[in-house]
């Protein structure tokens, strides 16, 4: 991972695409303090609030909960904004030959980084597969290597991968592992016992996710390149409507026809269509709000952190687990025990001191013109 300092920032800029981006990434960061495990608990559990903030959760299996979505989002952004770069750096001298070995050594230092923080998450060496940034270093390679092709071509492929996905979950033949839609009994299980031998017991994640939802990666290319072309805003908020109206309504009905269940823990086709939907729509929304119609003054907190997302991604998840979080919690739970103050606003404003803290490193290095890239 590298340090990269600018001199001026950029001022034209898809402001959608950093409000979409920093959203993302501040409810994830918002999850590392602990903050969506709070607001499950009493007093909140048992009201009428605790069917709202269970949203902020996965779902245990079958259905779609708005938390299902925020992985897809993640990598969805990652390919909205593969075009923009990769114009970018052809503008300032990068030969294809050295972007697409940038893009192979990205995937490589993602792999690290994903099975790194499956360490952390340990405490000891593991090889697990299952991080996003795992899953992201084999979707950007497949995006990437389709962006040379038109729009129609690289959608029919990601439409193939979904295909052949349903194929080999339901025509898999070892006994065991021939239950298409049962946790820990599919295909996708048995991959992982090939390539760590060890599943996800409980949580019944698998890694062959990556082939189903690289069509995340490249619809959001799709999306990216649409928005860099000549067409009205007009025509581009028209055509990422349409196309997320159409995934989204072809992912329910394969849900509610019992074809195929939507699972996000497996990426069944229905999954990766209904949330790509979500993520179409919800990119046309902040695209006509915030670069049609200028309302973009309220997204600077969302963009400050959306600036630095693989920084803070990994900071959450490495310094914040093993150390900050608790180092905040010392002080807050300290000074709040002193007025004998209820254990679950103890908790919901040491989480929130923590969200405002990580925040304020975010906008730290915004205002210093630090960006880290890989």
């Amino acid at each position: 991972m590298g340090t990269k300092t600018v001199s001026s920032f950029q001022t034209e800029r898809l402001l959608s695409l950093d409000l979409f981006r920093g959203l993302t990434m501040f409810l994830l960061v918002a999850e590392g303090t602990g903050l969506w495990s709070v607001l499950v608990r009493e007093p909140v559990a048992g009201t009428f609030l605790e069917p709202f903030f269970r949203q902020f959760h996965h779902h245990s299996w079958n259905g779609l909960h708005f938390w299902d979505l925020v992985q897809p989002f993640f990598m969805f952004i990652v390919g909205v904004a593969m075009p923009f770069s990769y114009e970018k750096r052809l503008k300032h001298g990068a030969s294809k030959s050295q972007i697409t070995k940038h893009i192979v050594q990205r995937s490589v230092i993602l792999l690290a980084l994903g099975v790194g923080l499956h360490c952390v998450y340990s405490r000891k060496l593991v090889w697990e597969l299952w991080n996003v940034l795992s899953q992201l270093s084999v979707t950007i390679l497949i995006a990437y290597f389709l962006m040379r092709y038109k729009w129609t071509t690289q959608v029919a492929v990601s439409i193939a991968l979904l295909l052949l996905t349903e194929l080999l979950y339901r025509t898999f033949p070892l006994e065991g592992y021939n239950q298409p839609f049962v946790k820990d009994h599919n295909f996708g299980s048995w991959m992982d016992m090939v390539l760590m031998g060890k599943i996800n017991n409980g949580g019944g994640w698998v890694t062959i996710n990556c082939i189903p939802t690289a069509a995340h990666t490249i619809w959001g290319v799709v999306a990216g390149q649409m928005l860099r072309s000549d067409r009205t805003s007009k025509a581009k908020l028209k055509l990422l409507t349409l196309m997320g109206g159409v995934f989204l309504l072809s992912g329910y009905l394969l849900d509610w026809t019992a074809i195929t269940p939507i699972i996000k823990r497996i990426s069944t086709s229905s999954f990766v269509l209904a949330s790509g939907g979500w993520a179409l729509l919800f990119l046309a929304f902040s695209y006509w709000l915030v670069d049609i119609r200028k309302h973009n003054g309220w997204i600077f907190p969302f963009v400050v952190v959306g600036m630095n997302p693989i920084f803070i991604y990994m900071f959450f998840n490495t310094v914040g687990h093993q150390w900050f979080n608790g180092f905040v919690a010392i002080f807050t739970q300290g000074v709040l025990n002193w007025f004998s103050t209820p254990e679950f606003v103890v908790n919901l404003l040491t989480s929130l001191s923590i969200l405002t803290l990580e925040w304020g490193l975010c906008y730290y290095l915004y205002k210093k013109k630090i960006f880290f890239r890989i």
